[in-house]
């Protein structure tokens, strides 16, 4: 059986320039339809989060304007995070993980891991050994920045080189967050060694290259968590 990591944020707000803190946690659609489709494939689906901490959901995820007026779509997503709740509620210690213990890592996302994973040595050197191992490593939207702090002795980035996509700047321009960020997600993969890559705003758009899979925006969710499955199928 697949066995796969499913590395949650556990942060509940981001810190933005000015010092004060937007409300966050992860975005539904992402973290709903990557673990449906994972739990759908028959994979072994660890949940875990910094100190196993139980993590929160971003309530902006779950406005009817999120999800594109599509009230169907916000009341599935509540289904299935209500179906999931004790699972959310009693995650694994990322701490306590290591790599050889499964197949794959994703890393859902939301302004969260801006505020934890993107700043976690721990975490980054996880995510290497995940990637030196040959296991598949994936993100989507935000998520990427859960990459950033895998950097090698020698202070190289691990993923220098490697073509990925994540959240755009035009897309956190046009949400409202650009000019108050303290650092924004496609700036800083670029700055560190990424061949980002993207498409209009809010389109999906998945990249892979090597083992690595990464998705732009929400609508990427569940064409990223596909190309997982079929991957390691």
């Amino acid at each position: 059986m697949t066995k796969l990591l499913f590395a949650v944020t556990a942060a509940d707000h981001w810190t933005l320039n000015d010092g004060s803190q937007h409300p966050t946690g992860f975005w539904a659609e992402e973290l709903v339809e990557s673990h449906r489709t994972f739990v759908e494939a028959g994979w072994d689906v660890v949940v875990a989060t910094p100190g196993g901490k139980a993590p929160v959901v971003d309530e902006g995820s779950l406005s009817v304007d999120a999800n594109g007026g599509d009230e169907g779509k916000v009341a599935d997503q509540k289904k299935y995070l209500d179906s999931i709740e004790s699972i959310l509620q009693n995650p694994a210690s990322l701490e306590e993980q290591l790599a050889t213990d499964f197949d794959a890592l994703f890393v859902p996302g939301g302004h969260g891991p801006m505020q934890d994973l993107a700043v976690s040595d721990q975490f980054g050197a996880l995510v290497s050994d995940f990637l030196d191992g040959g296991k598949l490593v994936s993100a989507v939207c935000h998520a990427p920045a859960a990459l950033l702090p895998a950097t090698r002795s020698d202070g190289v980035w691990a993923f220098d080189g490697y073509e990925m996509t994540g959240f755009t700047n035009e897309e956190e321009t046009q949400a409202g967050l650009a000019d108050k960020a303290p650092w924004l997600l496609e700036t800083r993969l670029r700055e560190s060694g990424a061949q980002f890559s993207n498409t209009d705003a809010w389109t999906p758009h998945v990249v892979v290259d090597r083992n690595v899979y990464t998705g732009q925006n929400p609508a990427s969710t569940k064409p990223l968590a596909d190309r997982v499955v079929q991957a390691l199928s």
